[in-house]
């Protein structure tokens, strides 16, 4: 698990290096690329069986994957990688506190909106749009969530996934071409580019998939939450971003909110 974490997060380090040349629209096509080679190598995906009842919720998640990684790499760019992370993870944690009515939880959704107020706060230096594109992201994720699971009743194994990761590929490869003809990458770039989806694509997937048979789900969603410190530690010494203390306050917060509910659930 620790692992897959700084994998993850140093796999998107890795590929802001690449921003300036192919920008992150670029090094999300890459990752794509990556994601689906080793995705559809993994499931072999039986395409010509799949109904239509079955390829709604895939292509569903493809749209979503595609987006939730670009809408990533973009708020990384502006705000830096723990912001962007932390943003994100609002996904799964809202995934995990609709619905409930527990006043635990109640109590961690009030933490966790206070500590976005104070992340989004007005001052001099905040970058909206940024911020905005991290929300977009965490909005992706608790959406990828959803379809995973309906994929998963609808589809055996990970061919489901694999398809949509495919189709994700091919939306990709137009948006590659151009930004290949109008900002031509560098060797390093494109080098940048694949480490970036082999360490956030291709390992965690691998990682997560023989984890969950070993390690139960409620201790695996306990970890996930420190991905957000992980990423911002990442950050610091990866890429010299800084945070200030509103924001690890903040970022601890959210992660605490998460742990919290976890951690008093039954079963």
């Amino acid at each position: 698990m620790i692992g897959s974490g700084l994998s993850n997060q140093t796999g998107a380090a890795i590929g802001s290096h690449a921003f300036p040349v192919i920008g992150p629209v670029g090094v999300v096509a890459v990752r794509q690329y990556v994601a689906a080679a080793v995705l559809l190598a993994v499931g072999r995906p039986r395409l010509r069986g799949f109904t239509w009842w079955q390829w709604r919720p895939v292509v569903g998640l493809a749209v979503v994957f595609g987006t939730m990684n670009l809408s990533l790499y973009s708020a990384i760019d502006r705000i830096g990688l723990g912001l962007a992370v932390t943003l994100e993870f609002l996904g799964p944690l809202c995934i995990a506190l609709i619905g409930s009515r527990r006043r635990v939880d109640a109590c961690c959704a009030l933490v966790a909106a206070a500590a976005v107020v104070t992340l989004m706060r007005p001052r001099p230096s905040a970058d909206y749009l940024g911020m905005g594109l991290g929300l977009l992201a965490a909005v992706c994720w608790a959406s990828y969530i959803l379809l995973n699971r309906t994929v998963g009743r609808r589809v055996p194994g990970a061919q489901g996934s694999a398809a949509a990761a495919g189709i994700s590929a091919l939306m990709f490869l137009p948006v590659g071409i151009a930004v290949a003809v109008h900002r031509p990458p560098t060797v390093s770039a494109v080098a940048y580019a694949i480490v970036a989806g082999v360490l956030s694509s291709a390992v965690p997937y691998l990682a997560d998939l023989f984890t969950l048979r070993r390690v139960p789900a409620q201790a695996f969603g306990l970890f996930m939450s420190v991905n957000p410190v992980l990423a911002a530690l990442v950050g610091r010494v990866g890429l010299g971003q800084h945070l200030g203390w509103a924001e690890w306050i903040s970022v601890a917060a959210i992660v605490a909110a998460n742990a919290l509910s976890i951690l008093t659930r039954r079963g």
